[in-house]
């Protein structure tokens, strides 16, 4: 198989795995307060779970739409940049780097935004815990 048909069906692949996502669940480790059954526990746990989700509904979705958006931008701009410096032909090698450029950019910027989700995710979490009187376990530093 030639590189470029490879690289047609690895593509989506590459971009699906940079997209960002609502977080599954905590990162931040929360134990039950001193004399807390784990039924009352684990009651909390899903109702914060759930705060937490709804606290970062639909901003996964967000950051991916404009990492699509600048995708198309710079396809756009390499065909027009290549349409300008080759004739008709360099349009198709203009927006072929455009495309890939902006395919990587926006799977970077999805990826990135990753992390910051995560973050504030844990936070609503780690709040809405702390506020039922449970607590973090110290860390060691």
């Amino acid at each position: 198989m030639k590189l470029g048909h490879a690289s047609f069906f690895l593509l989506p692949a590459l971009v699906l795995a940079a997209c960002a996502e609502t977080p599954m669940g905590p990162t931040a480790m929360v134990l039950p307060g001193p004399g807390k059954d784990y039924a009352t526990f684990s009651q909390e746990q899903n109702f914060c779970r759930s705060q937490a989700a709804s606290s970062v509904n639909g901003q996964a979705e967000r950051q991916n739409h404009r990492a699509l958006l600048g995708g198309l931008a710079t396809t756009a701009l390499g065909a027009g940049l290549g349409a300008a410096a080759g004739g008709g032909v360099g349009a198709g090698i203009g927006a072929g780097a455009g495309a890939l450029g902006g395919t990587l950019g926006g799977g970077a910027y999805s990826n990135s935004r990753q992390g910051g989700i995560q973050q504030q995710y844990d936070n609503a979490y780690v709040q809405c815990m702390i506020a039922y009187k449970n607590v973090l376990p110290a860390r060691n530093y």
